[in-house]
């Protein structure tokens, strides 16, 4: 998109700039409604991160990373396939039972999904069941990598279990079964784990492509793996619950 190294760098802080005004404004993505040369991936990365300093500067942090586009669900529904990854914040996460202001949204669309916390020693300390908030809006004629990138994964916070449920990873039996139910419907379940690799498979492809953009995973950082299942659209009064083999571990009410 971008023929020099200045004007590319002048152009990616330039759009950065409006999508996290857009962002704040709730209104994601603007740019990807208009007649603009395609970003490639990088540049959108690029995006990505230029915005997250700019929320930083603005006394946000970076909280951890997802992994997303990888699953079946989220394949079929999108119609293209990462793995992408996005940075998570710490001013989105949420206790499990917090109601989930609709408004505050652009579209809200959950998932429900294993995240792991990363220990002292770089690996999988914890493992436990999230409900991911997504801004689920694409502008764009069709749905493109970039655009997802750009808009950092259309994530828009986390919900996180009690503490009582964030385990070692082997607490998580292989075959176990996730699943989403919306006000006592299951809408969706399938395995913990959308790669073959399971958890570390994430985390494994994670690190190598944050390293390869001059970025690192840290002791603490919360990770999500992705999932198998799909995005679900909600609505005031919707309960959402995620269960593992039927145990319910994190929930909100949409209001």
């Amino acid at each position: 998109m971008m023929a020099t190294t200045a004007s590319r760098q002048a152009s990616i802080s330039a759009i950065a700039q409006r999508q996290w005004a857009d962002y704040r404004a709730l209104v994601p993505g603007s740019f990807f409604a208009e007649d603009h040369a395609a970003l490639s991936l990088d540049e959108a990365y690029a995006v990505q991160a230029e915005v997250a300093r700019l929320r930083c500067d603005a006394a946000d942090a970076v909280a951890g990373y997802k992994v997303g586009c990888v699953g079946p669900g989220v394949v079929e529904q999108f119609g293209m396939s990462g793995p992408i990854h996005a940075r998570l914040f710490r001013s989105e996460m949420r206790a499990s039972g917090q109601p989930v202001r609709h408004d505050g949204f652009a579209n809200l669309a959950i998932e429900g999904e294993m995240a792991l916390r990363i220990g002292a020693d770089g690996v999988i300390a914890q493992a436990f069941p999230v409900i991911e908030l997504h801004h689920f809006v694409f502008r764009g004629a069709r749905k493109t990598l970039p655009e997802l990138v750009a808009n950092n994964g259309i994530h828009g916070g986390v919900v996180l279990p009690p503490e009582a449920a964030m385990q070692p990873l082997d607490f998580w039996p292989n075959d176990a079964r996730l699943a989403v139910t919306i006000n006592g419907v299951v809408v969706d379940t399938g395995a913990l784990w959308p790669m073959p690799g399971g958890a570390e498979a994430s985390v494994t492809w994670l690190a190598g492509d944050l390293a390869r953009r001059g970025a690192a995973l840290r002791p603490g950082d919360l990770v999500l793996a992705g999932t198998p299942l799909g995005l679900f659209p909600v609505s005031p009064g919707d309960h959402v619950v995620v269960a593992v083999d039927g145990q319910r571990i994190v929930e909100c009410r949409i209001v």
